[in-house]
């Protein structure tokens, strides 16, 4: 990190002597090294010419969506004798669905890349277009063929949902090379700046990129060995102006609140910028927050985490039911690796071991052997080797692991007997990580949050590196699950399981 120099004809910042009493210091402006100190004042055009893109590119994708819903439902409902006020109700289809997917923000700017946004907005667009044609088909007496809108609206659907993926994918891909990305400019102390930097720029794919920071002058930032004191509104204008930034993220500053963000707002809206503010809050995801108005303010509410009732319940009927299917649909699969097993190794061909389930209760969690019969005995002479985590043991090349075995791992197979488990209730399809009783046991008062939930045959720990994470982010993951967890969150994990496994990162 790199001190800002102020451009000609502004004030120099003063020095880093402490300031007298009552007297303010103007901030440094904390410039990351690879960004130069001097940028083109391109920069929101540049946005607004990848903006205007994706908005007609997303508005084309959507129109043609409604198209093919409407005509595949013509095809499928009438085949070939349909009448003339159908046709006229297909044509129209898809600028009702435009109309739709507007009015539920699919258009907006901030929502453009971010995916659950996106589709978020094309599923309520699903949702109003079912009601206006239902709601009109009443209000003018028209009998519309149940057929076709039923059709019609999910096919819509789906074509725009898989149009929006690509999109996104597409912006995804531009993103990590650094282009079609906001500029940020941080404001507040310096922990605060530096973990929000941290995190909005940990994944590429979101769009953001930090180009400067605005720090009080007391605060002494590590990478640039500075102190400052003090900060002014219009410093984070000045600053707004000369590195051009599309986006002024507030970190939680009580400093800079109240009457004076709201000054700051209407600032930036005059400049065309963008204004977002974190609360400091870290892990909980966004069905858990919620603003409220109360006495002429806006308080931001935090939901308890779901840890029974009526959620818990749904997702055991979830996971009973698909486990059953599941376990039917990979029978085959089970049956062969059984007789692989058996025949290629001694030993019997299910592993029983003891893990720790939901509430601290004990289970035997079975896996198919892919190891030598007398593994837990050579355990001892391999701890040197281990390749775990700290308190995972686990090598990458195991000498105890057999031929067979190896495969196994590699494609997860060796864990499908766990549907066994999730039919006993012992275990969920999504969950944390089954615990063994000796982890446990290091656990600290925090980390015991992650039993108030099953543990899962995959997880987050699962699609997020497996064996290659370190146990403290096996455990920030399986907390952050386990105060978050819904049913959308866990058809997501079960859908990018796949890709993992297929993958085979982080399996040995």
């Amino acid at each position: 990190m790199t001190e800002f120099v102020m451009p000609e004809g502004m004030a120099e910042p003063a020095d880093l002597r402490p300031a007298p009493s009552g007297e303010r210091r103007r901030p440094v402006w904390v410039v990351p090294d690879e960004v130069p100190a001097v940028v083109p004042r391109s920069a929101r055009y540049t946005e607004a010419r990848w903006v205007a893109k994706y908005r007609w590119a997303s508005l084309a994708s959507d129109l043609g969506a409604g198209a093919i819903g409407a005509s595949l439902a013509l095809v499928a409902r009438f085949g070939a004798q349909i009448n003339l006020g159908y046709v006229v109700l297909g044509a129209l289809l898809p600028i009702a669905w435009l109309a739709c997917v507007a009015l539920q923000r699919g258009y907006e700017a901030r929502y453009f890349g971010t995916g659950p946004e996106e589709f978020r907005s094309i599923i309520r667009a699903a949702v109003a277009l079912t009601a206006l044609v239902a709601i009109t088909s009443y209000a003018t007496k028209s009998e519309v063929a149940r057929g076709f809108v039923v059709l019609a609206v999910p096919m819509t659907c789906v074509a725009a949902m898989f149009g929006r993926w690509v999109l996104h994918r597409q912006i995804s891909w531009r993103r990590v090379a650094g282009r079609c990305m906001r500029r940020v400019l941080v404001v507040g102390r310096n922990e605060q700046v530096t973990t929000l930097r941290r995190h909005l720029e940990e994944r590429p794919t979101d769009g953001y990129v930090v180009v400067a920071g605005c720090l009080p002058r007391g605060d002494a930032l590590e990478e640039a060995g500075l102190e400052q004191l003090g900060r002014a509104e219009m410093d984070i204008l000045a600053a707004v102006d000369q590195y051009d930034v599309e986006v002024v993220a507030v970190a939680a500053d009580p400093e800079l609140a109240g009457h004076s963000l709201r000054k700051l707002s209407w600032a930036l809206e005059q400049r065309g910028v963008e204004l977002i503010v974190s609360p400091g809050i870290v892990e909980v995801a966004g069905p858990r927050i919620s603003i409220r108005p109360v006495a002429g303010l806006s308080l931001l509410h935090l939901e308890r985490p779901s840890v029974s009732g009526g959620p818990h319940l749904m997702k055991s009927i979830f996971d009973r039911v698909v486990g059953c299917l599941l376990l039917f649909a990979v029978a085959p699969i089970l049956l062969v690796t059984a007789v692989l097993v058996k025949f290629t190794s001694r030993g019997p061909v299910l592993f029983k071991q003891t893990r720790v389930g939901r509430g601290g209760e004990q289970f035997q969690m079975l896996k198919f052997r892919t190891m030598v019969a007398d593994a837990e005995a050579r355990k001892a002479e391999l701890h040197a080797l281990s390749d775990g985590n700290g308190v995972l043991f686990k090598i990458r090349d195991d000498p105890r692991v057999t031929k067979v075995g190896r495969y196994l791992r590699r494609f997860s197979i060796d864990e499908l007997p766990q549907l066994v488990n999730v039919l006993r209730g012992d275990m969920s399809l999504v969950g944390p990580r089954p615990p063994l009783p000796a982890e446990v046991a290091q656990y600290q008062i925090d980390d015991a949050r992650r039993m108030l939930v099953k543990p899962g045959l995959t997880g987050l720990w699962q699609v997020s590196g497996r064996s290659d994470l370190t146990w403290e982010e096996s455990m920030r993951l399986d907390l952050r699950y386990a105060d978050n967890w819904s049913i959308a969150l866990d058809l997501l994990i079960l859908w990018k399981t796949a890709r993992a496994v297929l993958g085979s990162d982080g399996a040995y």
